[in-house]
C-alpha cells in the first residue's frame, strides 16, 4: 500500500526555517511562508506554557494573546498565519491592529498575557518579522535555544502531515479554505499607551512647542501625535506615505535631513521640532530646528538626555553608544553598564542592576529606543516599567527638559563633551564576510573582550573592564595580534586621516580606537544582511567622513576590511 504524500513531499521549495537576530525573528518575506509563521507561533506559544511564560501571576479571566502589527504590504498575510497558530493552540486572539510595537507590549505586559508583534522594524519592504513577547517582557537570549526546539518539533509534524490534510499547500501558504479572516481590532490597547503618559504628563507640559510629525509610514503616526498633543503639544503631521519607507534613526543622512526641512519649510506657521519614529515606532527621531539650520540630535545622547531628566541611578547602554556617556552620566551620578548590542542585552542588565539594589533603573540602545526597568514616581504619578524599545518616552521627555533649561534642544546637545557620532550600513552585505570578519577578530579564549596595544605587549580585558591577562611582546599571541592590528591599520590608513590602532573591544563586532581618540565600531546586523559602521570622533564632519569612507562602493573601508581578512 503506497505511503500518503506529506507536505514536505509536495513542497515547491525548499523550507528555511526562521531565525532570531537581535530582536526577534527577522527574513525575507518569501521566507516567511505561513507554514513557517505557523510553527514558529505554535512552538513559541508551547515553550511559553511549559517554562509559565504565557501567563504571569495575577492574570484574570480568559487568556486572549494580543497581535498587533506594522505598515508593511505583507504584514496582513503574516498575523494572519500568526492567528491560525494561536487559534490551533486553544487560545483566543485579541487582534489590536495596526499600532507600535512598544504600545502592545505595554498592552500585554498589563494584562500579564504573551504577545506577537508582526514587524519588520525599519528594514526594507521586501523583509518582515515576528517579535514574541514573554508575559512578562521580550523574549531573552536564554529563552532562544528551547523556542528553537520546539519550533522544530512543530515543523516536523507540519511538514510530515499528509498533504491532503494538511491546511498548507505546496507554495507553504494558507490554502483559502484554511486562511482566517481577523477580527475587528480591539482599540483598547492603544488606549492603553496613551493613558501611560497622559497618567505623568500634565496638560501642558510640552505647551509652547510646534512639532512637525513626519508620518510617512511610521506605525504610531497617529496614536504618537495624540499623545503628544495630550501633553499640550501642537503637533502638524506632515509627508504620509502609503508605501512602505524604510527608516533606519540611526542613519540620518544629509538628505533625509534636507527632506525634513523641505517639509518644514512647507508650514505656514515656524517649526520648532521635528519628530517621527522607525516603522513600528519603537525607535525615536528628534531634529531641532534653528532658523534654517536642522540639528539631529543622536539616539544615544537623546537616551542620556532622557535618562538624566527621569533620575535615573542606574543604567544599561550598548558598546556602540557613544563613548562619552561614562563621563558625562557619571557627573550626574548615573551608573554606566555597557552590554552586547540588542534589546535582550541592555534588558538582562537591567535585571542584574535591579538585582544589585538600584531603584530607577533605565536602558537605551544608540538609536534612542528607551527601555524602563522598573516602575519610578515622576510627575506627581507612577510611570510604569516598560521594558522594551519605546519612542514615544524619549519624544516627551526630550521636548520637557529642553522647556525647563536655557538653551532649549541645542543647549541640551552643548552640555555633552565634544564626541559626534555617525552611524551608515552596506545593505545586502554578504553575511558570511561579515561573520568572517567578527570570526577573525574573536579571541580564543572568549572571556577576553578587549585587547590594549601597550608598549612592552598586550593588556586584556572582560567584559566588566577586568584585566584578566597579559601577552608580552615576542610572544606567539602577541605577534598574531600585533598582525591583525597592522592589518586594520592598512584598511584605516594614515592617508585618511587615521591614527594607529591603540585598543580594541570585540564584545559585539569590532571596534577600534585610534591613537587620536577616534572609533570605528564595525558591526554585522542582527536581522538582516548589512554590515554597519559607527563612527565617533571630537569633530562632527569628521565623524561623517569615516562614515563616508567606510561605506564608499565600490572600495570603502568596509569593502577594503571584507577582502583582507578573506586575503588574511
Amino acid at each position: 500500500m503506497s505511503q500518503k504524500p506529506t507536505l514536505r513531499d509536495i513542497l515547491d521549495h525548499e523550507p528555511k526555517q526562521l531565525r532570531f537576530g537581535t530582536s526577534g525573528v527577522r527574513g525575507k518575506v518569501e521566507e516567511l511562508t505561513d507554514v513557517e509563521v505557523y510553527c514558529l507561533t505554535r512552538g513559541t506559544l508551547d515553550y511559553f506554557q511549559t517554562r509559565g511564560r504565557l501567563v504571569c501571576p495575577g492574570h484574570e479571566g480568559e487568556v486572549a494573546i494580543p497581535l498587533a502589527g506594522d505598515l508593511r504590504p505583507s504584514t496582513e498575510r503574516i498575523l494572519q498565519a500568526v492567528a491560525k497558530g494561536i487559534a490551533d493552540a486553544g487560545l483566543a486572539l485579541d487582534h489590536c491592529g495596526r499600532i507600535p510595537t512598544p504600545a502592545l507590549t505595554y498592552y500585554a505586559l498589563q494584562r500579564r498575557e504573551a504577545s506577537f508583534v508582526v514587524t519588520g522594524s525599519h528594514i526594507p519592504a521586501d523583509r518582515n518579522g515576528i517579535k514574541p513577547n514573554r508575559c512578562d517582557g521580550e523574549v531573552l537570549k536564554s529563552d532562544e535555544p528551547g523556542i528553537v526546539e520546539a519550533v522544530q518539533r512543530c515543523r516536523e509534524q507540519e511538514y510530515g502531515r499528509p498533504a491532503a490534510e494538511s491546511p498548507f499547500g505546496p507554495d507553504g501558504m494558507l490554502k483559502p479554505e484554511a486562511r482566517p479572516q481577523l477580527p475587528p481590532v480591539d482599540a483598547e490597547a492603544a488606549e492603553v499607551y496613551r493613558r501611560r503618559y497622559r497618567e505623568v504628563f500634565a496638560p501642558e507640559a510640552l505647551s509652547g512647542w510646534r512639532v512637525l510629525f513626519f508620518e510617512y509610514s511610521a506605525v504610531g503616526r497617529e496614536l504618537i501625535p495624540r499623545i503628544l498633543r495630550d501633553a499640550g503639544a501642537e503637533v502638524i503631521g506632515a509627508g504620509r506615505s502609503d508605501r512602505f519607507v524604510p527608516l533606519d534613526t540611526e542613519a540620518i543622512s544629509n538628505t533625509h535631513l534636507q527632506m525634513l526641512g523641505d517639509l518644514a519649510r512647507q508650514q505656514d506657521r515656524h517649526i520648532d521640532v521635528i519628530l517621527s519614529t522607525d516603522g513600528d515606532s519603537d525607535r525615536p527621531l528628534v531634529v531641532a530646528v534653528d532658523g534654517d539650520e536642522l540639528h539631529f540630535i543622536p539616539g544615544d545622547l537623546l537616551g542620556a538626555i532622557v535618562a538624566e531628566f527621569l533620575e535615573a541611578d542606574a543604567v544599561s547602554v550598548p558598546i556602540s553608544a557613544n563613548p562619552v556617556l561614562e563621563e558625562w552620566l557619571g557627573a550626574h551620578g548615573i551608573r554606566v553598564r555597557r552590554t552586547r548590542i540588542g534589546s535582550p542585552y541592555v534588558i538582562e542588565a537591567m535585571q542584574e542592576l535591579l538585582a544589585d539594589g538600584h531603584r530607577r533603573v533605565m536602558a537605551w540602545e544608540a538609536n534612542g529606543g528607551f527601555l524602563l526597568g522598573c516602575d519610578i514616581e515622576f510627575g506627581g504619578g507612577v510611570l510604569k516599567a516598560l521594558p522594551t524599545r519605546d519612542a514615544t518616552l524619549p519624544l516627551l521627555c526630550v521636548l520637557a527638559a529642553a522647556k525647563r533649561r536655557e538653551g532649549g534642544l541645542l543647549g541640551l546637545l552643548e552640555a555633552f563633551p565634544p564626541c559626534y557620532g555617525k552611524s551608515d550600513l552596506i545593505d545586502d552585505f554578504p553575511q558570511a564576510e561579515s561573520r568572517r570578519i567578527v570570526e577573525y577578530f574573536t579571541p580564543e579564549d572568549a572571556r577576553i573582550k578587549e585587547l590594549r596595544f601597550e608598549e612592552d605587549g598586550i593588556a586584556l580585558f572582560d567584559a566588566e573592564g577586568n584585566r584578566i591577562g597579559f601577552w608580552p611582546e615576542g610572544s606567539p599571541e602577541a605577534q598574531t595580534w600585533e598582525a591583525k592590528k597592522r592589518l586594520l591599520e592598512s584598511v584605516f590608513r594614515p592617508e585618511d586621516g587615521f591614527a594607529p590602532v591603540v585598543k580594541l573591544n570585540v564584545l559585539d563586532g569590532v571596534r577600534c580606537y585610534f591613537a587620536n581618540g577616534e572609533i570605528a565600531h564595525v558591526r554585522p546586523s542582527g536581522n538582516a544582511p548589512q554590515l554597519r559602521i559607527y563612527a565617533f570622533a571630537d569633530l562632527r564632519d569628521r565623524a561623517r567622513e569615516i562614515a563616508a569612507l567606510a561605506v564608499a562602493e565600490p572600495d570603502g573601508l568596509l569593502r577594503r576590511l571584507a577582502r583582507r581578512v578573506a586575503a588574511a
